[in-house]
């Protein structure tokens, strides 16, 4: 653990503004989140009761950025502890003030700047009276760990014990007895970050994503290699008691075999594994992945390790086998862009739960659900996690739901049994990465359903003009790491076409359909259901994957090749920061894809550590560029060499990538020059991350599996006849669940004039980027007027508190 404390003893008095501005933002964001009796009973922060700190581990710049920006912005003094639990034991040197610059050009780092060491010390009562001595004497009284379940173990035994320490310190005569009752009780807040993601009450611990590229970018690497002499790779991967990384890396990859600990293959697996092996060389795969958990073992309770995988490969198949352990490059490299807003927004959420807590709060972890923020018990999560292949109901549920699609993804043979029903898959609007893992799933769980899978091509201009054909279960082999559209998409709608297509449908005896794209592929999807009333071709099962950079399709908080878009934009922004190292200062302007659609620029401005991001749902004017460009001259005039500002593409129609760049440089003479970069398509190619892998896998095999329950219902009389609402569905991740919602519910969600939904959740982390980039701004002034009323509609937060 690494620490860095916040002092709210120095300040006479939070001005009240500022603690109002991150009330209000606090509840918009984490309206999940336990609130305490605090807001009812304090109209403004009492600095002499509240100090702070905070404790890092490996991985967590970004929370340890928003932590000390958030504390400082509320008036609080701030102080690093470098080197975790000893530094807190040794004190001295090891606590540093830390300032706003201090922690600037952190977010694009891993690991931890602030170091991280194991401690004996701490685990022995004299060392933890060592501890408690240097928070006492400091006037510190709240702890934020970040870490795994042994250093929130440790925090929670540390606050169970301050009473007695402090009394050994009074008896000692090395605390006076007024430090002993301004530090009379210790305040806890945690915030996990492993790997493993094997922490009770969360959906994704930090640093689990950022383990997962850098696992996929190995893997990517092995597979040009394998195939190109046919060998069978074993990698090994992290996770001693949980098979997450495991796992997600077997389905974001198509693996033929995953090796995890809570799923201790059955009797006869050798067996098993060395015929499925021989299948997909019969077949001609040339390729052959098998993927192990470090604490993989068998029913009997014996390890199975990568050497003892390799030996009985080449042993009963005599087939060319390597093996590769990955080790520590899992916990290195560069965050992802969902661990920097994942981190961001836990240390923002970590702050507020200090600034409410009182002596009689329980300690408690900032966690995950969905893309909500909540507080659970720490210490009931971490006796859950301390139980042997236990996780909690919401892991256990999500765990099982990935072993089950791999399970049913990885069949040696696909089955002989048929259904008669055919199901044609296209692609609609422009291609992102994560379409073809979709279209394989979708195929393979197809296929294993005894469907007849067909492929269109070039969308439902392909399908108006029958440009289809039979797709097989190896057809789709190797497609989950490809980007773009292998089978072809282009952005017209069906609406001219509504004839062909309907002819197309009855020659080629189509049952359902799976669109899988865009904003087009949701308003196509709508134009084929109100043909129904005049083409009974049209009345069969449909269903809509929103698939696009842009993340603009009503009903889904997340679509498909968002996630890797995101990536691409945050890891540009982190090269062209640096290309201004060494130089005068300088100011970018970054133009990113989206449409009307604000989601990347935000997005990316929170990952990257923006000072603006202007988008079209968060109307700006001419006064809010001239604010913004004075803050930014301010800020330069400081410390800061390097400004980032991101720009919607159609944020505004008049103040364009050249107006605000040629009004940043003018207004900027003296003190910055300028750049601008226009990012383009480059947003919509590469290769997936994990996640758009993993998602578009799930999206896929739950598309398929809905359509075969739909069709049993709507058979009848020898005849398949589909025309009511829900018979075409879009389906979405609303939270943490997918769901399937009927098109023309969707409607009223709708703006389509602007391709866009009415209301997104991803706006209310809007004021969190203002923050960060050090605005002292109330949330009444004109740049925060929608998210004013988004709260005040939300909480019904009366007039007065607003201000």
């Amino acid at each position: 653990a690494a620490l860095c404390c916040i002092d709210l003893q120095s300040n006479t008095q939070l001005k009240d503004e500022q603690y109002q501005s991150i009330k209000c933002i606090y509840k918009a964001l984490f309206t999940s989140a336990v609130v305490t009796k605090f807001f009812t009973k304090h109209s403004a922060l009492n600095p002499k009761e509240q100090t702070t700190v905070l404790l890092n581990f490996s991985g967590m710049n970004a929370a340890v950025r928003a932590t000390v920006r958030v504390g400082l912005y509320t008036g609080a003094k701030v102080y690093f502890v470098h080197e975790g639990y000893q530094g807190l034991v040794d004190g001295g040197d090891n606590i540093r003030p830390a300032t706003w610059e201090s922690v600037s050009m952190m977010l694009q780092l891993g690991g931890t700047v602030i170091g991280s060491a194991r401690c004996m010390d701490f685990r022995g009562r004299e060392g933890r009276t060592k501890a408690a001595l240097n928070l006492v004497k400091l006037g510190i009284t709240n702890l934020c760990v970040i870490g795994g379940d042994g250093s929130l173990t440790g925090a929670n035994q540390f606050r169970t014990e301050w009473s007695t320490l402090l009394i050994d310190l009074l008896k000692a005569g090395k605390i006076t007895k007024e430090e002993a009752k301004r530090s009379s009780h210790l305040n806890i807040v945690g915030m996990v970050g492993s790997i493993d993601n094997d922490f009770c009450g969360t959906d994704m611990t930090i640093g689990t994503d950022s383990a997962l590229h850098r696992i996929i970018e190995v893997v990517d690497a092995i597979t040009t290699t394998a195939q190109s002499h046919q060998r069978t790779f074993i990698l090994e991967v992290m996770g001693r008691h949980c098979g997450y990384l495991a796992l997600v890396t077997a389905l974001s990859c198509g693996a033929d075999w995953v090796f995890v600990p809570e799923m201790p293959p059955e009797e006869g697996w050798e067996e098993h594994l060395c015929r499925r092996l021989a299948n997909q060389r019969a077949r001609g795969c040339r390729l052959n992945v098998i993927i192990v958990a470090e604490g993989a073992m068998s029913r009997d309770g014996n390890a199975i390790s990568s050497e003892d995988i390799k030996k009985l490969v080449e042993k009963s198949l005599g087939f060319d086998t390597r093996t590769t352990v990955l080790g520590h490059v899992q916990r290195g490299g560069t965050p992802s862009a969902f661990d920097r807003i994942l981190g961001s927004r836990m240390g923002v959420e970590a702050v507020m739960a200090l600034l409410e807590a009182t002596p009689e709060t329980p300690a408690c972890v900032v966690s995950l659900s969905g893309n909500q923020a909540v507080r659970l018990p720490l210490m009931e999560c971490v006796q859950v996690v301390s139980v042997p292949h236990r996780l909690g109901s919401q892991a256990e549920e999500s765990f099982e739901n990935n072993w089950n699609t791999y399970k049913m993804l990885a069949h040696i043979n696909p089955p002989d049994t048929k259904s008669n029903i055919n199901v044609a898959i296209l692609n609609v609007g422009a291609p992102c990465a994560g379409m073809n893992a979709a279209v394989r799933s979708a195929v393979r769980i197809g296929i294993i359903q005894g469907h007849n899978m067909l492929a269109v091509h070039d969308g439902f201009e392909g399908l108006a003009h029958g440009n289809i054909e039979p797709i097989t279960w190896t057809g789709v082999s190797g497609w989950t790491g490809k980007g773009g559209s292998e089978l072809g998409t282009k952005r017209v709608l069906p609406s001219k076409y509504i004839e062909e297509i309907s002819l197309t449908i009855a020659k080629f005896n189509i049952h359902s359909l799976v669109i899988i794209g865009g904003f087009e592929a949701y308003v196509g999807g709508l134009e084929l259901v109100t043909a129904r009333e005049k083409y009974e071709e049209l009345c069969i099962p449909m269903v809509v994957i929103p698939a696009t950079v842009s993340n603009n399709v009503p009903g889904s908080d997340f679509s498909i090749g968002a996630d890797t878009a995101l990536n691409t934009i945050t890891s540009t922004c982190d090269r062209i920061k640096q290309s201004a190292a060494g130089t005068k200062r300088r100011v970018f302007i970054i133009e990113t894809m989206g449409g009307y659609c604000g989601y990347l620029a935000t997005m990316a401005g929170l990952a990257a550590g923006a000072d603006a991001a202007y988008i079209y749902e968060d109307k700006f004017s001419i006064r809010d560029l001239e604010t913004n460009v004075e803050h930014l001259v301010q800020k330069m005039k400081t410390d800061v060499k390097r400004g980032l500002i991101l720009r919607n593409e159609n944020c505004n129609a008049n103040y364009t990538t050249d107006f605000i760049f040629a009004l940043y440089s003018e207004e900027g003479k003296g003190v910055f020059d300028c750049r601008k970069n226009i990012l383009g398509h480059m947003q919509q190619g590469g290769t997936p991350t994990p996640f758009d892998r993993n998602f578009g896998t799930k999206m896929g095999s739950k598309a398929v599996l809905w359509i075969t329950e739909k069709l049993k219902e709507v058979y009848r009389h020898g005849r398949i006849f589909a025309n009511t609402p829900d018979s075409a569905c879009l389906l979405g991740m609303r939270k943490r669940a997918l769901t399937f919602q009927p098109l023309a519910d969707l409607k009223d969600q709708t703006d389509f004039e602007h391709r866009i939904p009415k209301t997104s959740w991803w706006l209310k982390l809007r004021p969190i980027m203002k923050i960060l980039a050090k605005y002292n701004i109330p949330l009444d002034t004109s740049e925060h007027a929608h998210m004013e009323h988004v709260i005040k509609k939300k909480l019904s937060v009366p007039e007065p508190l607003m201000k």
